[in-house]
């Protein structure tokens, strides 16, 4: 068989060793460092803006909201707003408001 396949021959060094255990939580250490300043804080940062923002709706306020409908805040419940868009009222989560526009805006539209 020994022109076929070479003969296994044992290894006669001791198999390498890994890392030490603290290198490695080290990298996961700093990788996780890494994931917390570039995703997790700036999106906290973001809802937590938001909620300030709908925490702060007050009746005459015109609002944009995520669909693209503009409106002006006509009342104010704890969860809701009704807006009025025109002639029609109608009523919408607060979580759907995405900015607060600057008096006059729907007018000069």
């Amino acid at each position: 068989m020994g022109f076929l396949f070479e003969s296994a021959v044992a290894q006669t060094q001791a198999a390498p060793q890994g890392a030490p255990m603290y290198i490695n939580l080290l990298m996961f250490g700093g990788l996780f460092l890494f994931m917390y300043l570039l995703i997790i804080r700036p999106q906290r940062k973001r809802q937590k803006e938001h909620q300030n923002l709908v925490t702060s709706l007050q009746k005459g306020d015109e609002v944009l909201l995520t669909s693209g409908m503009l409106g002006k805040v006509v009342k104010v419940d704890d969860s809701y707003i009704v807006l009025e868009t025109g002639t029609v009222e109608l009523k919408f989560q607060k979580v759907a408001v995405h900015a607060v526009l600057p008096k006059g805006t729907i007018k000069s539209i």
